[in-house]
């Protein structure tokens, strides 16, 4: 027996309309995440601009407010330089002013270490009136074994 199209559109919950956003939040959030992490490997202090005065990050139980003193505090982490490897990239719509949220794993390796560091970090992206975003909210883990 073939089903059609329709049918099965309404088997697994999704129409060709949710599908659509679905993919648009996964691209959205790829770019985001390549473009962050490209920052944060190579120029730190330019991570600022992601931010706005209302952002908040959640640095390892550290609760900072504000792109001004988010930037100061990535830019005086105590290292220079790091590689973030990324295992995983999740993506659901944010109830919150059409944004975006973002849940990201990986490892990161610092310079003249040995061994990496596995984290995880969570963003809550918010469309900008220019049609990019910016970062409502960050929340960054090391998750030790």
């Amino acid at each position: 027996m073939h089903r059609s199209s329709q049918a099965m559109d309404d088997a697994d919950g999704k129409d060709d309309q949710q599908r659509a956003v679905e993919e648009q939040l996964e691209r959205v959030a790829k770019a985001f995440v390549d473009h962050y992490y490209n920052l944060f490997d190579t120029n730190r202090a330019a991570l600022s601009c992601l931010y706005d005065s209302s952002s908040m990050l959640s640095f390892e139980g550290q609760r900072i407010v504000g792109a001004e003193a988010i930037g100061r505090k990535l830019a005086q982490l105590p290292f220079e330089q790091c590689k973030h490897s990324i295992s995983t990239v999740d993506s659901q719509p944010s109830p919150v002013f059409g944004g975006v949220l973002v849940f990201v794993s990986g490892n990161l390796q610092l310079a003249g270490e040995e061994h990496q560091l596995r984290f995880s970090q969570m963003f809550q992206l918010i469309p900008t009136p220019q049609g990019s975003f910016f970062v409502k909210n960050d929340i960054f883990r090391l998750n030790y074994c």
